[in-house]
């Protein structure tokens, strides 16, 4: 890890978006991971007697139409929402990553052909790739991450271009160049390490993004599939008794929301950290 990325992390909790992102997605992230261990209830029994109970006694924030506890479906909820878009992530930068430094680092038809693969690829959102894989294997929580993660692919693929670029115009480089490197063995030990604070800064954008996308794909029936729970689907199942029983819906609507722009946040004071520039001329969009 580069010595700037390390700086950024130390020093950015003077950076009030970091500090209260790092905080809000630090609690989500535990409360998520606590659902591995324990939960108040168990997340897989239905007690139809106690459906729709008041919150606060045996259960803090009630119960769904199927009685099942609502805090105990949020944490295991936000475990799954949280798994997918990491493993989104992950595909979109183990693949990403790697094209993006080979087109930088060779240019020529090759940078041209892994370009006209990004456009290709932005040309279908992932609900759209989402539409087409649960066609063809059916709807789940894995097939909802491939949708995000190959979506995810184009993104850090430019991200990493664009960052590269600019590094193998430095003289250091020029000369590990003359010094006989390959081009694979520069990208690897001179311009990924310097990238790699763009990398992460970008990683905690999409995670919020991956995050969203699998609320909205579970929602519409392309993601998460019962028994299984992600806080889109308890948004659909709280859909259509919301007049009436609005608590249902706002739990897992606010803890989305909190996800969301607790990593935003993150990302924003990271990259403020990284690049004083973009805070002064009132940012910019890392992909560009």
């Amino acid at each position: 890890m580069s010595t700037r990325l390390l700086k950024a992390f130390s020093s950015n909790f003077a950076h009030p978006s970091f500090a209260i992102g790092f905080c809000v997605s630090l609690i989500l992230v535990a409360f998520a991971l606590l659902s591995l261990v324990w939960t108040p209830h168990a997340t897989d029994i239905v007690n139809v007697a106690n459906r729709f109970a008041a919150p606060f006694g045996n259960h803090w924030f009630g119960t769904d139409f199927f009685g099942r506890d609502i805090l105990s479906m949020l944490m295991a909820g936000a475990l799954t929402s949280l798994r997918v878009a990491v493993l989104a992530v992950a595909i979109g930068m183990v693949i990403g990553v790697p094209l993006g430094l080979l087109a930088a680092g060779h240019g020529g038809w090759l940078e041209r052909l892994i370009l006209r693969f990004n456009d290709f690829v932005f040309a279908f959102p992932a609900i759209i790739t989402a539409i087409i894989i649960t066609t063809l294997f059916g709807p789940s929580a894995i097939n909802a991450m491939i949708a995000i993660g190959i979506f995810n692919i184009p993104v850090f693929a430019r991200v990493a271009r664009g960052g590269a670029l600019s590094i193998w115009t430095l003289d250091y480089v020029d000369a590990a160049r003359l010094s006989g490197l390959r081009v694979w063995q520069i990208s690897v030990r001179h311009v990924l390490p310097n990238i790699l604070s763009l990398l992460i800064v970008q990683a905690t954008i999409q995670l919020s993004l991956g995050i969203l996308a699998e609320a909205g794909l579970s929602y519409i029936g392309l993601g998460t599939q019962p028994p299984e729970t992600s806080l889109g689907l308890m948004l659909k199942e709280a859909q259509s008794f919301f007049l009436a029983y609005p608590m249902q819906a706002i739990w897992p609507g606010v803890t989305i929301i909190a996800f969301v722009m607790g990593l935003n946040l993150m990302g924003d004071g990271l990259r403020d950290q990284m690049d004083p520039k973009l805070s002064k001329a009132g940012g910019m969009n890392v992909t560009g």
